[in-house]
């Protein structure tokens, strides 16, 4: 897995999504696998995404970016809350995030063996 980071703009602010091991393996930790929280936040056939499944993995990623950037560039901006981030989702407007979201995971979780095999 490479590291690969997206970004989330709203009202003329970038946020980074950094989909790392890090977050990983705390999406791990709150739903047991990456597989299960990505069925959770990807909904279809009738089902609406389980929307705090989408929140907490926006929170990781986002947060995960404050964080690298804080330590690339000396500064210390504060983590964002569960509740600011479904704020900043209900900005964005729910096709960006998911578009965002689908785009950083699949980038970052891309083996290239498709390519391989093309």
């Amino acid at each position: 897995m490479k590291e690969y980071y997206g970004n989330l703009e709203n009202n003329g602010k970038n946020y980074l999504l950094a989909f790392s091991f890090n977050v990983m393996e705390n999406i791990q930790e709150e739903y047991g696998s990456v597989e299960k929280w990505g069925q959770l936040c990807g909904g279809g056939d009738g089902v609406e995404p389980n929307i705090k499944a989408l929140k907490f993995g926006f929170t990781e990623m986002i947060n995960e970016g404050i964080d690298i950037l804080n330590e690339e560039n000396g500064e210390h901006n504060p983590p964002m809350t569960s509740r600011q981030v479904g704020r900043l989702l209900s900005d964005v407007g729910f096709d960006n995030a998911a578009t965002a979201l689908k785009d950083v995971v699949s980038d970052s979780t891309n083996t290239g063996a498709d390519e391989k095999n093309a």
